[in-house]
């Protein structure tokens, strides 16, 4: 009934440590298995790069699973919008997910480019389920070289 050691050897379990820790084990579930809203490190579906020199941009869009059919791309002014879906695998009768870790539905991305492109002149080619759209850069957003001339 009683606890052999004396009252003051008892250890004090302090109700703020208790929630701190509880505070840290659920921040911790979360981050490694959800996708946080806010969270900088979260990752973004699809993942994205890009590339730009002085006459355009390439951007590379990783879809595994999207028919191309499912893909719309637009341009306006600076900003490019990457909108689709990707609808799941029909289960056959007696078959049922052991793991589902792919996303399906429809998503959106949309980038903001760093100069305004020629939208009559984008090109995008799909292969090995990885879209890639080449951007022309507009011309009068093009740099000029201006030559100096001496009095």
């Amino acid at each position: 009934m009683f606890s052999r050691q004396p009252f003051f050897e008892r250890r004090f379990v302090s109700p703020w440590r208790e929630m701190a820790q509880l505070q840290r084990e659920m921040n911790r579930l979360f981050s490694d298995s959800f996708f946080v809203a806010g969270n900088r490190n979260t990752p973004t579906y699809p993942a994205m790069n890009a590339w730009t020199n002085q006459d355009g941009a390439v951007i590379t869009v990783e879809l595994p699973g999207v028919n191309p059919e499912d893909i719309d791309i637009s341009v306006a002014g600076e900003t490019l919008t990457l909108t689709g879906s990707r609808q799941p695998r029909e289960l056959q009768a007696g078959e049922k997910y052991h793991r589902r870790e792919r996303n399906y539905g429809q998503f959106s991305r949309t980038v903001q480019l760093p100069f305004k492109v020629e939208a009559d002149q984008v090109e995008a080619t799909f292969a090995r389920g990885v879209l890639s759209i080449s951007l022309v850069r507009a011309e009068e957003d093009k740099p000029k070289k201006i030559t100096v001339k001496s009095a």
